[in-house]
């Protein structure tokens, strides 16, 4: 769904299910919403690869898969953010100092609560041989209004599933980095709403 931004000084519009944005993001020069974010792609031992499906809250029907991640905190290094988005969303713990990257970059500009925002996303590569159970408790309310589920995907599976996966080309990207990160960090395209 593409919503109105809303001008500066106004209030976005309220709903059902409507979040506020965080702290962590800023008026761009443009008067769109902007943060910077970090961004994890967190392989198994099978070569799994581990994805959250969240919805859209205007219209639930809509749903999407992307990777464990969000916003950079003050003082915090991109892959501190992984790894910290990582433990709070899923439970699972990742020393910093083994992930990879960033391997890719990307410019998103999405629908996120209610208005148009931009996020400069880093990705970062990691493994986990046993990955434990997945756990939610760390989810944010803001997380909760959105997001459904973790799941561990096989990448043939993850190909052909039918909702969205973030970001776009996402499979080949992954299947690129199955043998190591080459040092390469990859320009992902930048992803507009449709229309934009």
């Amino acid at each position: 769904m593409t919503s109105r931004v809303p001008r500066k000084g106004e209030a976005g519009r309220a709903g059902v299910g409507v979040t506020q944005l965080g702290a962590d993001w800023v008026e761009g020069p443009d008067g769109v919403p902007f943060r910077r974010g970090a961004r994890l792609i967190l392989l198994d031992a099978a070569d799994r690869v581990l994805m959250v499906r969240g919805h859209d809250v205007d219209n639930p029907a809509r749903a999407w898969w992307f990777t464990v991640g969000g916003g950079i905190d003050p003082g915090e290094t991109p892959v501190e953010a992984a790894a910290r988005e990582l433990a709070e969303e899923t439970g699972l713990v990742v020393d910093p100092t083994t992930i990879e990257g960033p391997v890719a970059r990307r410019r998103a500009v999405f629908d996120f609560a209610a208005r148009t925002v931009r996020q400069d996303e880093e990705f970062f590569l990691a493994r986990i041989d046993e990955p434990g159970p997945l756990v939610t408790h760390g989810w944010t309310d803001v997380e909760r209004s959105f997001m459904d589920e973790l799941r561990w995907w096989d990448l043939d599976a993850l190909a052909d599933v039918a909702e969205e996966v973030f970001p776009a080309a996402f499979v080949p990207l992954v299947r690129e980095l199955l043998g190591g990160w080459d040092g390469v960090v990859r320009r992902l395209p930048d992803e507009v709403p449709d229309g934009g």
